[in-house]
């Protein structure tokens, strides 16, 4: 599909039924109770000033190649060249902290909203438990009055009852004896009905105000991503400037410093080869991954548009599992929200659907991580990849690789760790979901 003519794209981030935090390194009540503290952090960072020394125009292999003819210029061409070195290496890595503390101001906001929209559907299902129990109780104190009732509740039926009483009192205060149990039961199953009434609407009470909680939370949560989103840019921007410049700049410092008789044109040469062999790195990772997707493997894009995100087979399920602990990355959940696809570190992961790229970019315990929105509310997200080849605004394809297996985050094991977001919010099943899909994990 064409970038241009893509669906209009949301922030589809999880927003409901999520037991707890995917990696509970940060402690659950705390990453509440810094929900509100996280977005002030954010609020309050600012990427330390860069004045660079010299304007941005960065100098040619002819200036280069004329200022090594004289030593008064080459002195003032290396000064120059050694600020705009630094101004790139500063640049990026002040700009990389700045991002990175606002995604883990992020991750503590948006888990702080998850927690609460997973208590509000929590206590709300508690109501609608305690509502049915109510029912069903108030539906046996119904038929247990009716049988009073018939067994002798009103005077004609009385009269009935104890018209042969003279003839055989022992069938009489048998009679007595189990009306006394239908009312006495009644009176206990009606208890019951009142009992649950009462315990469901405390519960729905109680989900609303958590819901109420919820949504503040999440109007945190969503100015905290837009915080992360526009940090990530810059810090995207400084290192592609630096990915532009500093290959070359270090080059012809090298031909300036070099005494040699080296010439600049071989240094230029070196620079030449240098992105050349990048450019086939890149070529072959793409060849490697169109060949595993031709295998079947991870990447192959079924009927329905949608490809398998991973070669790897699933060493974790979705839901409950047993918490794991150490490597020094402190603990697993105990309620996993995605799909583990184990291959091998360096395997290609490719986008499952075709989208736009929301996130692409150190995410606390997900490692380097991955998120992608398909349109209709519909999301995916690829976390603890050694490597990421796509950027935050990118359109993507189906089956087109995206990034690397790899163990960054709170990981133990090389794997791709795999989100579905489903529209309306939170986390599902990926497996059945691909497979509605026709992708089977």
């Amino acid at each position: 599909m064409d970038p241009q003519q893509a669906p209009d794209e949301c922030d589809c981030a999880p927003t409901a039924r999520e037991r707890r935090l995917l990696w509970p390194s940060m402690n659950r009540r705390s990453a509440i109770g810094l929900g509100v503290l996280g977005l002030a952090v954010v609020g309050g960072l600012a990427s330390p000033a860069i004045a660079p020394a010299f304007a941005a125009t960065y100098p040619s292999w002819d200036d280069v190649k004329k200022a090594k003819a004289n030593e008064t210029a080459k002195a003032a061409q290396v000064t120059k060249i050694e600020g705009l070195i630094k101004a790139l290496t500063d640049d990026v890595a002040a700009k990389n902290l700045v991002a990175e503390q606002t995604a883990d101001a992020y991750y503590v906001a948006q888990q702080a909203y998850l927690e609460a929209a997973y208590r509000a559907d929590q206590l709300q299902a508690a109501a609608d438990a305690q509502a049915a129990t109510a029912k069903d109780a108030a539906d046996k104190a119904g038929r247990l009055a009716a049988q009073v009732y018939r067994n002798g509740g009103d005077d004609t039926s009385l009269e009935l009852f104890f018209s042969d009483s003279a003839v055989d009192a022992d069938n009489l205060l048998a009679r007595l004896g189990t009306m006394d149990k239908l009312i006495e039961r009644n009176n206990d199953v009606y208890t019951d009905a009142i009992t649950a009434r009462d315990a469901a609407q405390s519960l729905t009470d109680q989900a609303e105000v958590q819901r109420v909680e919820r949504d503040r939370l999440q109007k945190i949560a969503e100015e905290a991503m837009i915080a992360a989103q526009k940090a990530a840019e810059e810090a995207q921007a400084a290192l592609d400037a630096q990915q532009t410049y500093l290959g070359q700049l270090q080059a012809q410092l090298a031909a300036l410093k070099d005494t040699t008789a080296k010439t600049v044109a071989s240094y230029e040469e070196g620079e030449r080869i240098r992105k050349a062999r990048e450019a086939a790195e890149a070529a072959e990772r793409e060849r490697k991954a169109r060949e595993q997707a031709a295998a079947g493997g991870g990447g192959a894009v079924g009927g329905a548009g949608w490809a398998r995100p991973s070669g790897g087979r699933i060493t974790s399920g979705y839901g409950p599992r047993t918490s794991q602990c150490g490597n020094g990355k402190g603990c697993s959940s105990s309620w996993h929200l995605g799909t583990d696809l184990a291959a091998y570190c360096g395997s290609g992961i490719f986008a499952a659907a075709s989208g736009t790229v929301r996130m692409a970019w150190p995410y606390s315990g997900y490692g380097n991580y991955i998120r992608i929105d398909h349109g209709g509310g519909v999301g995916t997200g690829y976390g603890h990849l050694s490597a990421i080849y796509v950027r935050s605004g990118q359109w993507v394809n189906a089956g087109q690789l995206i990034g690397a297996e790899g163990n960054t985050g709170n990981s133990y094991g090389c794997h791709l760790h795999f989100e579905v977001y489903p529209p309306g919010g939170g986390t599902t099943n990926p497996q059945p979901w691909m497979a509605a899909r026709g992708v089977y994990l």
